[in-house]
């Protein structure tokens, strides 16, 4: 991978090696990963997949967190993420403990939950919605120490 700056973040419990950009995700409470909402403009996907390429090289377990989108993503971006997502289902699914979306907004959480069934089965991994930051990190910690989403679907 082009770009990419040799990482290592060190955690209580861990030290994790990692060669990949850190542009699209903020890594700094490894192993929760946060989406930088700010970064997600039109022309990131390919960046987004080198990132999540990177993180599937540290064989450590990780929760993705996503913040309020900034913007609705572009097609161009939502097609080349899904791809990408298809490819590479399993090794998602076997190091990615879930993907938590913030909303706030009641009304888009319930749209967001009825689509989750299609797209954890289409990607692997297990998803859930929530309020708050708050709400995600404290989800996050529950599902690393062992906690599982309730099944989608």
């Amino acid at each position: 991978m082009t770009g990419c700056i040799i990482s290592k973040l060190e955690t209580e419990k861990h030290a994790v090696n990692t060669t990949i950009p850190l542009t699209i995700h903020d890594l700094t409470d490894f192993p929760l990963v946060r989406l930088r909402p700010a970064a997600a403009v039109p022309g990131y996907a390919a960046a987004w997949c080198g990132e999540m390429h990177g993180l599937l090289a540290t064989e450590k377990q990780f929760v993705l967190i996503y913040p309020p989108a900034a913007q609705q993503e572009d097609h161009e971006d939502r097609k080349l993420r899904g791809l990408w997502l298809k490819q590479n289902k399993e090794a998602l699914a076997a190091l990615c403990l879930g993907l938590i979306i913030v909303e706030p907004d009641s009304n888009r959480r319930i749209a967001l939950e009825a689509q989750m069934a299609g797209t954890a089965r289409a990607f692997g991994t297990p998803q859930a919605t929530v309020e708050s930051v708050a709400e995600a990190e404290a989800l996050a910690r529950r599902l690393l120490a062992g906690e599982t989403l309730p099944a989608v679907g």
